[in-house]
């Protein structure tokens, strides 16, 4: 009795001094589905790394760009890992507020990245965020509307087809709306969209002077263009409505179309999350006949911000949550169709993906067609493609956003909010000092 007390008791010790090593990182992410799924698989990470415990931090999208914005520019060391766009990797980098990721291991393979997602994420050949997923956009559309409306989709579409047959699709009674587009306030959600759309219409947020351009009438077109295609074929209190919102909206069959992120056509492909799995097609963002194809090219990744004490095991998450062989984990514990896309050339090879994932093709063809060094028809002082790439268009994008998005909802006219766009635009660049 007294030897199995005392083998107890070195066993619990053991555990204690155990749980007292083990490390604890903060995770903060956005509430996207293929996060949430990350965060589901992780005991695989754990099983792995005994030593490192998570936490994880879940937000809205435009919640956690505020939250994490605000800690990592005060050096708050609230979290130990991050989940940041390409917008704002270069520049947080060159602030240095962000480690080189030169910790993910040797069979990490770098090289595998996409060339255009690893050129986002990297400073003077530095890697500063591991790519998550990786996305365009793209024409979600359902054939059988489609068809049903006489009209068949062309292989490079114009605004003014997808507006034609948009209104022919909506079909109030049955609770379908010709399309679904974002609405919702934020310059990542319903600006992404409308800055790619209004590069597709020839407009640009600033001329070679850092001049606003809300007063030149491709601005006028575009926002024109998007209210009155909402009014006449989108769904009611769409001002309130991002990419989640829209995700579900199209999954439960009460969208004909929608111009969104490459990255939702996994989900909506997949008939446990869709119910109109089977009936999905695919086409390249429309353009007015200029040959702009909206230039979107967005990445979710996974960054370690200087301020956390925890570099070490944070980059071994991130090691883990963005290499080949967590791909190959989703796949087998959910399918190919559900692997994050749009990081990894082998991905694109997989014969395996190729087969279960219709959206393969035309995602790849998507990204491969957007040029963010070129965003707009015309010059323009800087890149990004459904963003533009300056510290200040977090803040301003936002700005504009909110107003674009109350005259979607009849709270201000289209010249209100364009003119009221401008007069933002003009304060922020003479305060920031582009304008002198």
């Amino acid at each position: 009795m007294k030897l199995n007390t005392l083998f107890l008791g070195l066993c619990g010790a053991s555990a204690l001094a155990f749980a007292a090593h083990a490390e604890t990182i903060t995770i903060a992410t956005v509430n996207n589905g293929d996060m949430v799924r990350m965060q589901k698989l992780t005991d695989d990470f754990t099983a792995k790394n005994p030593d490192i415990q998570l936490e994880w931090v879940t937000l809205e999208e435009n919640v956690l760009r505020e939250r994490v914005t605000t800690d990592i520019a005060t050096k708050g060391g609230q979290y130990d890992v991050v989940t940041i766009g390409n917008y704002e990797v270069p520049i947080w980098a060159k602030q240095q507020w962000l480690l080189p990721l030169d910790k993910l291991g040797a069979d990490y393979d770098v090289d595998d990245i996409l060339p255009s997602i690893r050129g986002g994420i990297s400073v003077d050949g530095k890697l500063y965020a591991a790519p998550f997923y990786g996305e365009s956009a793209m024409i979600m559309y359902r054939k059988d509307l489609m068809e049903k409306a006489g009209l068949t989709m062309p292989e490079k579409p114009t605004w003014e087809f997808i507006a034609d047959a948009a209104r022919k699709m909506t079909d109030r009674a049955a609770d379908i709306n010709g399309i679904c587009l974002r609405g919702k306030a934020g310059w990542g959600e319903n600006m992404a969209l409308l800055t790619a759309m209004s590069n597709s219409f020839g407009a640009r947020w600033f001329d070679e002077k850092w001049q606003p351009q809300f007063d030149q009438p491709e601005w006028k077109n575009t926002l024109q263009f998007y209210v009155d295609l909402m009014k006449d074929a989108g769904p009611q209190g769409a001002s309130s409505n991002g990419f989640n919102e829209n995700l579900t909206l199209f999954g439960q069959g009460k969208c004909g179309m929608w111009i969104d992120a490459t990255v939702a056509a996994s989900k909506l492909s997949d008939p446990k999350e869709s119910s109109v799995s089977d009936k999905i097609g695919f086409a390249i963002f429309p353009d007015t006949g200029n040959g702009n194809h909206g230039n979107w090219l967005w990445s979710w990744n996974l960054a370690v911000p200087a301020s956390s004490q925890k570099g070490e095991a944070a980059q071994k998450f991130v090691s883990w949550a963005t290499s080949k062989g967590y791909t190959e984990l989703v796949a087998s514990k959910e399918g190919w169709v559900s692997a994050p896309p749009g990081t990894r050339t082998s991905l694109y090879n997989s014969e395996d993906y190729k087969k279960a994932a219709a959206f393969a093709g035309p995602t790849l063809a998507a990204m491969d067609a957007a040029d963010i060094t070129k965003p707009s028809v015309k010059p323009v002082p800087y890149t990004g493609g459904q963003f533009v790439a300056i510290p200040e268009f977090q803040g301003l994008g936002t700005t504009v956003g909110q107003l674009f998005s109350a005259a979607l909802a009849g709270q201000s006219s289209v010249d209100d909010a364009l003119a009221g766009a401008q007069t933002a635009a003009v304060r922020e660049m003479t305060r920031a000092g582009y304008i002198k």
